[in-house]
């Protein structure tokens, strides 16, 4: 445990931007767009202040702040940018770059919708968006977990067995710009923790010179992709060793999900990020009453931890998967059909169903959550459910 820590009220992105000021990158590089503006406006200040070594690069497109991140890490420094939305989407085609460099980039991606029509409040439609470009993604229900996870990412991407860059995703507004109460570690704790930055290669390393970004035709470049796949395969391992290691400094203790009353559990709920928390606050609610209920909300979405899933699922009779971004494959969200999928070969399967909610910022009250577990109750009896598919909060 961390032998001085302070307790603070901020923001999501205001605790992020802490996250990142302890951690010190070489380069950062900077383009606003809602709601993740103000990280690197806080942080700007910060190097303003002399408080940090970085150096800030303003740049002209969020195409441009990842090509920025891009050519600073190859270069073999610490280097980091963040975004949202349109700014993920504009930055898509370097997003592989980055992981097919391997370059251990650790970026925050405070979720928005991505338009049409032009919305700047919450859903996953960003990230999820972003699942097949190689990056590993850690959700965070809240400030303090926004905060915590941004410092494990840097050590993750930078292990030698991984050498993948990491999304630190949470919520627009819900958690990025609502103040909350959360404890940041002592400066010389999070510099310990990290370390310093030994790059595998470097472009300016004269005496072992390297190539980046050359044509590779398909003699070779299924062999890349498929050392790409065990540097996330690698991931699994370090991700729970790095929060193992994070616990010691922190007491906090994470992994690839939490389970909140699922030992028990008939009816689950399965959701990511913010929530989570409004979850939580209708299973304590019906456990008061009696009620077999529980709730896992996943972190790690990449790697996918499929295993662990199952076996946390496998003792609940009907499940809930909560997806806020549609595939529109009409076959459920990106977690749901993952989910299920995972569930193929298992000998005991739970009821499963997909409920698509809180598009745009829409709210989504513990009512909301008490509907779902009610109609998972009727699901549970009929020992069927009564769609596979549905969209929670559209008005009709």
């Amino acid at each position: 445990m961390a032998s001085e820590t302070k307790q603070v009220a901020m923001t999501g992105n205001e605790a992020v931007a802490n996250a990142i000021k302890q951690i010190n990158p070489d380069v950062m590089a900077a383009y606003p767009i809602t709601p993740q503006t103000d990280i690197v406006q806080f942080y700007s200040t910060f190097v303003a202040n002399g408080e940090v070594d970085t150096q800030m690069v303003t740049v002209e497109s969020e195409h441009s702040a990842m090509s920025a991140t891009v050519g600073a890490s190859a270069s073999g420094v610490r280097a980091m940018t963040a975004t949202s939305s349109q700014g993920l989407a504009l930055m898509h085609e370097l997003l592989h770059i980055a992981s097919g460099f391997r370059l251990p980039i650790a970026m925050p991606v405070v979720n928005r919708a991505v338009s049409a029509p032009i919305n700047i409040h919450c859903d996953h439609s960003d990230t999820m968006a972003a699942l097949t470009t190689g990056w590993i993604q850690i959700y965070g229900e809240n400030a303090q977990e926004a905060y915590d996870n941004m410092i494990q990412a840097v050590k993750i991407a930078e292990d030698p067995r991984v050498k993948l860059p990491v999304m630190v995703c949470y919520d627009g507004f819900i958690t990025s710009h609502a103040v909350e109460n959360l404890v940041l570690l002592p400066d010389e704790e999070v510099k310990a923790f990290v370390g310093e930055y030994k790059p595998t290669y470097r472009i300016f390393d004269f005496d072992n010179p390297v190539t980046f970004g050359p044509l590779v035709l398909p003699d070779y470049f299924s062999e890349i992709k498929a050392q790409e796949m065990e540097g996330m395969l690698a991931a699994r391992e370090v991700i729970l060793e790095v929060a193992k290691e994070y616990e010691k400094i922190s007491g906090r203790k994470y992994g690839y999900f939490e389970e909140y009353n699922l030992d028990d559990a008939e009816r689950v709920v399965v959701v990511l990020s913010s929530t989570a928390g409004t979850a939580k606050a209708v299973v304590d609610e019906l456990r008061a009453k009696g009620e077999k209920v529980g709730l896992l909300k996943p972190r790690v979405i990449r790697p996918f931890p499929a295993e662990e899933f199952v076996k946390a699922l496998s003792r609940a009779k009907v499940v809930a998967v909560m997806d806020r971004a549609e595939t529109f494959s009409t076959q459920g969200g990106q977690l749901f059909t993952e989910l299920r999928a995972a569930f193929y070969e298992a000998s005991e399967k739970p009821l499963m169903k997909n409920y698509i909610f809180g598009l745009g910022g829409r709210d989504t009250t513990t009512s909301h959550i008490r509907t779902v577990f009610e109609q998972l109750k009727k699901d549970q009896e009929r020992g069927s459910v009564d769609r596979k598919v549905t969209h929670l909060d559209v008005r009709v």
